[in-house]
């Protein structure tokens, strides 16, 4: 006579392993940053995790360090102008995209159609720094 295995069930049942995939990369990446607090990549993937989960004050806050970590940036400047934006600071958002226009980004494909600069459309500033990329851009001449 054969005998049954029983079926086993394998559950984690620490506050850790009971996250969204969004939380728990956001968990995971903070641990990292303790133990290396200016991993650069951690860094953006942690502050893009942030913005995507809507907690904006906090990309933000990670933006900030990557922009002292790497001032020379292209991404990090831009990512930083999109926080910003996020947070309907203007200003900041617009020196910080000319920032990294200057530095070298050129996507300008992206960046019009990037939902996280949509409050800086109607600015005159974003507007002559959409033109100015399209002069300067050898596809639209």
């Amino acid at each position: 006579m054969r005998s049954e295995i029983p079926e086993y069930r394998f559950e984690l049942k620490t506050p850790e392993f009971q996250k969204t995939d969004d939380e728990f990369d956001i968990w995971f990446l903070e641990g990292v940053l303790q133990k290396y607090p200016a991993y650069v990549e951690c860094l953006m993937y942690l502050g893009n995790a942030y913005t995507a989960t809507g907690m904006y004050e906090k990309g933000l806050k990670v933006d900030l360090k990557l922009a002292r970590l790497r001032p020379k940036d292209p991404l990090v400047h831009y990512n930083l102008a999109c926080s910003f934006s996020l947070l309907g600071r203007l200003d900041e958002s617009l020196e910080s995209l000319e920032r990294a226009v200057g530095l070298g980004y050129d996507d300008l494909m992206h960046l019009v159609n990037d939902g996280d600069l949509d409050s800086l459309r109607d600015e005159e500033g974003y507007k002559a720094l959409i033109d100015k990329m399209k002069k300067s851009s050898k596809k639209f001449v």
